[in-house]
């Protein structure tokens, strides 16, 4: 796979950063399975704002982590409708930076329930302090 900043490097164009967030964002879980015009739209807000790719992967898997560990016997969240649901975890993870390694880290994680559902433990916050 390819990875989104690579993609970026080779072409700073708005079309290959606005495919770069498309892509994963329907490959996730409970997402629809095609993005529509306004999630295009919010892709080119974020290359617009200089969100880097690395940010917007980040808050992806963050958010779908979130939804993904929650208590059982809370009533399922309906599907993520809009690339907009993500916009307050990217400006989360503006103000407070993720630290090295926790995208990989969400990856990993992510792979893992969806490889193997069940009850998880994530961490709560992007704090250092909380691995």
């Amino acid at each position: 796979m390819t990875s989104a900043s690579s993609i970026l490097e080779s072409n700073p164009a708005p079309a290959p950063y606005v495919a770069a967030v498309l892509t994963p964002y329907v490959d996730l879980p409970d997402t629809l399975l095609r993005a529509s015009v306004p999630d295009q739209r919010q892709a080119r807000v974020w290359f617009d704002r200089g969100v880097p790719l690395e940010v917007v992967e980040t808050a992806l898997l963050l958010a779908c982590l979130r939804r993904t560990v929650r208590p059982t016997d809370m009533l399922p969240l309906p599907r993520i409708r809009s690339l907009a649901y993500f916009q307050p975890v990217i400006e989360e993870l503006r103000d407070h930076p993720a630290p090295s390694g926790y995208l990989q880290y969400l990856r990993l994680k992510l792979r893992g329930i969806l490889d193997n559902p069940g009850p998880v433990e994530v961490q709560k916050s992007t704090s250092a302090d909380d691995r």
